[in-house]
């Protein structure tokens, strides 16, 4: 009984974070946070309403440290432009991306996505597909 538990909520909770198209970081922090609430909650008493009640803090938690990290991504880079930063395209090699502003070459293998990047020609920001 405790293991069905244990994997129902873990799916569950696994489920929710694949299926989010979250692009901010409150929204990954919080989508985060309920699914590591939700398997810990589970885990530690094997039932749902702790599981649920993990969720509720962890995403409580993780919205929390999504706006800090939001916060000092705006005070590292500026504000946002009013459509967002531009997506970069993709090269035809895995990890390499053209600039929207040039046709430069980026390697970044290394940036998660959504991600941002300074174009080194202009000093404007984009993000990684």
């Amino acid at each position: 009984m405790r293991t069905t538990i244990l994997t129902i909520s873990s799916v569950i909770a696994l489920s929710c974070c694949m299926l989010t198209s979250c692009d901010s970081p409150v929204g990954q922090g919080a989508a985060w946070g309920a699914a590591t609430g939700a398997i810990i909650g589970g885990a530690a008493t094997g039932n749902v309403r702790a599981a649920s009640i993990g969720a509720a803090a962890g995403a409580a938690a993780g919205a929390l440290t999504g706006k800090i990290i939001q916060e000092n991504q705006a005070a590292q880079f500026g504000p946002p432009p009013p459509g967002g930063y531009p997506y970069a395209r993709w090269a035809g090699r895995p990890g390499f991306f053209y600039s929207p502003y040039t046709d430069r070459i980026y390697d970044l293998r290394g940036v998660p996505p959504g991600g941002l990047t300074r174009d080194v020609d202009t000093g404007r920001l984009f993000r990684r597909p």
